[in-house]
């Protein structure tokens, strides 16, 4: 087991849940990218990929977690979005069209 690999994944591991917390609060998408998060999936595939194969350890582990938390946080996004489209809609009917110039 490589306590670098380790460590970077714990580096990685304790940011998703801050991005996750900033996702259930604020209800919005700013700032995130889907593309990113299934770019970042892709990743942890390959480790946990390289790790079934090559070298099985704890550490796959660290993987599995990290992928779990990036797919909850892309998740997120689409119910957000969702969220966001539902209340633009409901902003757009409440305008009176006799107002609008």
């Amino acid at each position: 087991m490589s306590i670098f690999e380790a460590g970077m994944l714990l580096c990685f591991g304790i940011a998703w849940p801050i991005n996750i917390y900033k996702s259930l609060k604020s209800r919005s998408t700013g700032g995130k990218s889907p593309f990113f998060s299934i770019i970042v999936n892709l990743g942890y595939i390959c480790g946990i990929i390289h790790k079934i194969l090559f070298s099985p350890d704890l550490v796959m582990i660290l993987y599995i977690i990290n992928f779990l938390m990036v797919s909850f946080d892309l998740f997120l996004f689409y119910r957000n979005r969702k969220y966001e489209r539902e209340q633009a809609a409901n902003a757009a009917a409440c305008v009176n069209p006799s107002e609008v110039h």
